[in-house]
């Protein structure tokens, strides 16, 4: 049955598919960060410090593990912006989830009325028919 919270509804529902798509979306970018820092904390770790040689093998060594921390400092900062952005997903969710079910129960009650209304109105059509017939049979009798 069709009313006029129908078209909000199904905009609602677009709504609140979007937005689980979002959260989704951010649920895999935060698995991509994790993994990310993972392996950036997994090569720090296989990095071998050298224990003789020339000050440039240090020094080049020293810029490498310089460079590893800054991409796993970068990891833990791209990792809390995804584990935020998971959380407002959520959030978002969670209201277009409350306004959907808002409209949708707007549109159950005003079927209800609907349907109330049809039945008090086939109600009267019996009880006039009725009427009818008995006034009908009255007037054969006589």
């Amino acid at each position: 049955m069709k009313t006029r919270y129908t078209s909000l509804v199904h905009v609602k529902k677009n709504i609140v598919q979007k937005s689980e798509r979002l959260l989704q979306q951010a649920n895999a970018n935060a698995n991509h960060a994790k993994k990310a820092l993972e392996n950036s904390l997994a090569y720090l770790q296989e990095i071998k410090h050298p224990s003789q040689g020339k000050i440039t093998d240090f020094l080049a060594n020293r810029a490498l593990f310089d460079a590893q921390r800054t991409v796993i400092h970068y990891n833990q900062e791209r990792l809390q912006y995804t584990q935020k952005e998971i959380q407002e997903a959520k959030e978002q969710l969670k209201i277009d989830m409350i306004e959907y079910e808002k409209y949708k129960y707007l549109e159950y009650e005003e079927i209800q009325k609907i349907l109330k209304e049809i039945k008090i109105k086939e109600a009267k059509d019996l009880d006039e028919i009725a009427l009818m017939t008995y006034t009908n049979k009255n007037k054969e009798a006589f």
